[in-house]
């Protein structure tokens, strides 16, 4: 189900980090992006979180994926991917890096791809 601008926006009043203010700002500004501002303006407690192995068995090589969350260490990618995230754990940006995919936060992704052309969103 898609959340209405209204109810992110009174979401995102509860939100004290800036980081993840901005992200959800210029999502939310951006119709292609709506789904994802939609997800990240949910409560904490239901945040994706999510390991490698499960990254590496939903994607194929040169695939762009967008997780609206946290990447975890757990596990390998062996194949070449970009991955936008909210946060990437230390552990997993450097086995991503080995591994040669292109990492990225997800306001950053915004800005360079307004329009979410060959994204797949993972959770």
């Amino acid at each position: 189900m898609k959340k209405t601008k209204t109810k992110i926006e009174k979401q995102l009043r509860k939100k004290t980090n800036p980081v993840l203010v901005n992200t959800i700002i210029a999502a939310k500004k951006n119709p292609k992006w709506t789904k994802i501002a939609g997800i990240l303006s949910g409560p904490g407690r239901i945040k994706t979180c999510i390991n490698l192995s499960e990254i590496d068995k939903k994607t194929k090589k040169g695939e762009k994926i967008v997780i609206p969350g946290k990447v975890l260490s757990q596990g390998d990618v062996s194949k070449k991917i970009k991955i936008s995230a909210f946060k990437f754990s230390k552990r997993a940006e450097e086995k991503l890096k080995k591994a040669g995919c292109e990492t990225n936060t997800i306001l950053n992704e915004i800005k360079s791809n307004p329009d979410a052309k060959d994204i797949k969103v993972i959770r």
